[in-house]
This record gives C-alpha cells, structure tokens and sequence, in this order.
C-alpha cells in the first residue's frame, strides 16, 4: 500500500496550547474563555486553527460539552509538561530580574511526599524564606521522566534509579517495621518475624513492588505464606487501616513514621528489609546552588530520623 507524502511538522503558537489546556480542564469553551480573558467564538477559533494545523481533530460535542478525543487527550497530556517548562523559564526571568531567590520544584514518591518532604521543606524555608517550592506527587516512572528531562529541579526516588541521564545522591537507608494497635498482644515484642506473624491478618503494600516480592521471600523462609487482609499503596492507608483493627501493616519505618498516632505502636520485623532513597537529578542539571543546597538540607533532616532506624 503506497503512503503519501509526510505531513509537514505543524507550528504550535503558546496561546493555541494554553487555550487547548484551558479547555481540556474545562470541558468548555465558554468557561475556558473567561480564565484565558478571551471571547467564547475567539477560544472555538484557536480550537479550530489548531485542529487544523494538526491535521486532526482535538474534541466532539456530546450534549453541549467538549469531550476530547482519544488523540487530543494524548496531545493534551504532552501540552501539560510543556507549559510547565515555559512557565519555569517565566519565573526563571522574573528571579533573575527581581535577584529573588529563586523557586524549586521537587518530585517524589506519594508516600514520601506526605511523610518525609514536609519536614524538608520547613526546615530549608527557615533558612531560605525567599525560595517559592512547588511539590508534586507521581509514580516512580513518571518522576523518573520528570526529572530527565527537567520538568522539575529534582526529585527523590527509592534506589536502585534506572538511567543514564540521571544522577543520584545516596541520602538515607530505612529498615522495615510492623505498625499495629498498641493493645494487640505482639506489641510487647520489640521485633516480629514471619513466624510470629502467621496467624496474623496483614496489611501489604502493592504486590508489583520489589519490597513486596521480599516480604514474600521472607516469609517463604519459614515456609509460610503472608496472610493478606488489604492491599495498599500508601503508608498512610495501611497506618490507618492498623489503627482499625483491619491487620498488622508491614511498612517502611522511615515513610510511616509520620503516620502513628494514639494507640499504634510501630515494632521491628526481621528478616531486615532494607529502603534507599536518593537525591536524584537530571544529568544535564550543572551548578545550581539552589538544588545543591537543598540536597544538602535534605541530608542533614533525614539524618536526625535515619540513626532511629
């Protein structure tokens, strides 16, 4: 079957992607017009110059509503990370005009980010009032992306950190712990085993983790198999689930420690399962003292939890 010719690569103007952002959050053309200061037939003409630009189109109506398109949701999504990246060379100028102190944005793990980040954060805006954070919370892949290509400054991710635009700082090493009621009789046991917890209903992170395939192992030891009340995907919903009575949860003693609250206690577990976490940033990132320094606060923050664990 013969292919015609390649269609030439389509020039995309900011205002054309903003406006397909804008509407693409919407579901509207009218209420995208008002937050981009534009007229309802202005924002369906950019729509419809870019449609046709492209070469395809972005959005049907269904009952009055713009619903996209498989393609234009595709597109959407790549949009996103590239307003993302002119908005920080935006604030770039402006820091560099004002000499203001600049602004990071970090990337980390969800669990990480709930638990551990905050304290981070407050003890560098101490000391750093004038740096604007901008945080944000994905899977590992995606930060992995986002950092590569710069999206954000920097982020933190549980090593071992695939990728040869990236480099990574080792930061802090955590053991495993068990969180359970401080009423359940195996909390008077400073460390549980496989063997003890054998009759116990569990709470365990995903079971697509690495993490997860060892909890298993450790069990399998003893030839046992861990008895699974609830899957999870976050420190905080297995804290909480313990704090229910629901199970013993089996955590990460560094990213659930922000979790226990009255009546749970948190205990040890052997086999030793150990969680690495580095300071991780784009190959491609050179001399920034903002990133150097926060690297280092985030150093020196997580050594005042690490030498607990």
């Amino acid at each position: 079957m013969s292919v015609g010719p390649r269609r030439p690569p389509a020039t995309l103007g900011v205002r054309a992607l903003e406006t397909l952002s804008e509407v693409m959050r919407t579901g509207s053309a009218t209420a995208a017009a008002a937050n981009l200061g534009m007229t309802q037939p202005g924002v369906s003409r950019t729509l419809a110059q870019l449609e046709h630009a492209i070469g395809f189109e972005l959005f049907y109506r269904d009952r009055g509503k713009l619903v996209p398109t498989k393609d234009g949701r595709l597109l959407a999504e790549e949009v996103e990370f590239a307003l993302a990246g002119l908005q920080r060379v935006s604030n770039l100028a402006d820091d560099i005009a004002n000499s203001a102190a600049g602004e990071l944005s970090v990337v980390a793990p969800p669990s990480f980010s709930e638990g551990v980040l905050p304290a981070i954060v407050a003890s560098f805006l101490q000391k750093h009032p004038g740096v604007r954070f901008n945080l944000d919370s994905r899977s590992l892949e995606t930060s992995r992306v986002m950092i590569a290509t710069r999206v954000v400054d920097c982020g933190f991710m549980k090593m071992p950190v695939a990728g040869d635009d990236l480099h990574c700082e080792p930061l802090v090493s955590s053991g495993s712990a068990c969180v359970l009621p401080a009423a359940h009789p195996l909390a008077a046991h400073d460390v549980l085993t496989p063997d003890l917890l054998r009759d116990e209903r569990l709470i365990l992170l995903g079971s697509g983790r690495q993490w997860r395939i060892q909890v298993n192992q450790a069990f399998a030891v003893d030839h046992l198999r861990p008895m699974v009340a609830v899957e999870t995907h976050t420190h905080g919903s297995a804290c909480a689930l313990a704090a229910r009575g629901v199970g013993i949860a089996i955590v990460n003693r560094l990213l659930a420690r922000g979790y226990i609250r009255d009546g749970l206690v948190m205990r040890g577990f052997a086999p030793a399962i150990t969680h690495q976490y580095a300071f991780v940033t784009s190959i491609n990132l050179r001399g920034s003292r903002l990133v150097s320094a926060f690297m280092e606060e985030a150093r020196a923050e997580l050594a005042k939890i690490a030498p607990m664990d």
